[in-house]
Formats: C-alpha cells, structure tokens, sequence
C-alpha cells in the first residue's frame, strides 16, 4: 500500500479580477502553489451567471490549492474580509496525498 498524508484542500470560487490577489494571500501563507480553473456558468443565491464572452467581465475562476492544515489556516483566515464584500464561495476539505513534500 502507498503511503499517504493527510493535506488540506482549498478552492475558492472567485471573480477573475481578484484572483491575483488570491494568489497573493496564498503565498504570504506560505502556499507555493495553485491551479486557476476556468468556469462557464453557474446557479447560486442571486440567479443564474455566465460568462460573457466578448468582455470577459463576468469571468470566474475557481482558486484550487493544497497545503499544510496551518498554511490552510492563515491563508482561510486572509480570505475573510473578502468573503461578504466579494462573494467568495471557499470549500476545505482533507485529501491524502502521496507527495507530502510538494504541499
């Protein structure tokens, strides 16, 4: 059986715009790492959005990172006073990985 260590795993769903900044926060936490994830459209507590295409306005992105249980703290404790003013949607969930050393 592969070893495995628990790890902590975060995505954000966010506006385009913001996600530099978000990458940012990350790397003050200590995450050296992230993944961008295009998104089309989407249904949540304000209605249906989609992408516009011509001006890329409306674009999100989800922010996908893994880190140690308190790099994920500081980072998840940065992301707060964005959540209401920018309407984050932040998922964390604990994942087994095989190379601990990377994250």
């Amino acid at each position: 059986m592969i070893e495995t260590t628990p790890r902590e795993r975060i995505e954000v769903l966010v506006d385009a715009p913001l996600a530099p900044r978000l990458a940012e926060l990350a790397e003050t936490a200590g995450i050296t790492g992230h993944t961008l994830l295009r998104t089309e459209s989407g249904r949540g507590r304000h209605g249906e959005w989609s992408e516009d295409l011509l001006s890329g306005a409306t674009a999100k992105y989800v922010f996908l990172t893994i880190a140690s249980p308190e790099r994920a703290d500081a980072f998840l404790k940065a992301l707060v006073p964005l959540l209401e003013s920018h309407g984050l949607v932040v998922l964390r969930s604990t994942v087994d990985v095989i190379r601990p050393d990377r994250f």
